[in-house]
């Protein structure tokens, strides 16, 4: 055990990265960044899509820096692709594919060109994630209570941007299939993420989950009304009802009471 005061022992256990990116210039210069990083473990590169799949699957490294643009499929699509799960930090001069970035999991999003400190950035970002101790451990301490704390934007795309919407804002998340509708006044936005993966992110003090389709944001509900028997439907601000289920209507009573 560490004496009080003293710096936490770092771990000898070199972490097995993948550099996936069709430039080979990009690739040599990311080996070199990364050959000064004495954490990290480079077991291998790809220089398209398909090839990256491949690589993924066969090697499964724990962390993998992959290009967005590649012939063959998009970075997004690797990873829809690949059975194996790595930590992902994007490397891409493209700026409009980071909301399904990180839709899909990724660590971080890092806009070419790039330096050694942006790219340190976001490699501490993953040492967290993967449970290494932090070069600087209070620095990380904060970063991670702060990522625990309730979301208050989600970035929406409204054409060719990403919006940042303030969660106060929206009166309901809907599950539609895979994906979450947001509902903003008269608009609806849909955000490629699970409705339980939303609800993670969410202040349970202000938002509650009425049903397996719908969270809503209470600040919007005008009342809950009793239907025929026993339910509950939730009627908000704009004149929606929606219904509630009887597990929440129960506590929702309970509550009440």
């Amino acid at each position: 055990m560490n004496a009080p005061g003293s710096p936490a022992r770092l771990s000898t256990r070199r972490v097995s990265t993948l550099i996936a990116d069709d430039e080979p210039l990009a690739r040599a210069g990311l080996r070199e960044m990364l050959s000064t990083v004495s954490w990290l473990e480079c077991v291998g590169e790809a220089a398209h899509g398909e090839a990256a799949v491949e690589a993924i699957n066969r090697l499964q490294p724990e962390l993998v820096l992959l290009d967005i643009q590649m012939p063959g499929l998009l970075g997004t699509d690797v990873l829809r692709r690949c059975t194996h799960r790595p930590h992902v930090i994007f490397t891409t001069a493209y700026s409009h594919h980071a909301v399904t970035a990180f839709e899909l999991g990724a660590l971080d999003y890092v806009l070419k060109p790039f330096g050694q400190v942006r790219l340190e950035a976001a490699l501490e970002r993953a040492r967290t994630a993967l449970g290494e101790p932090a070069a600087h451990s209070a620095v990380d301490r904060l970063n991670d209570a702060l990522g625990k704390l309730p979301m208050t934007r989600l970035f929406v795309r409204t054409g060719a941007q990403l919006v940042p919407v303030p969660v106060d804002s929206i009166a309901i998340f809907e599950a539609s299939g895979d994906y979450v509708v947001a509902h903003v006044g008269g608009s609806r936005h849909v955000v490629h993420v699970s409705l339980s993966r939303i609800e993670g992110r969410l202040d349970p003090s202000r938002f509650v989950r009425i049903h397996r389709t719908h969270i809503v944001n209470m600040s919007h509900v005008v009342r809950f009304r009793a239907v025929a028997r026993g339910g509950l439907v939730a009627e908000m601000a704009d004149g929606t009802r929606l219904p509630v289920s009887r597990t929440r209507a129960s506590e929702l009573r309970r509550l009440a009471e």
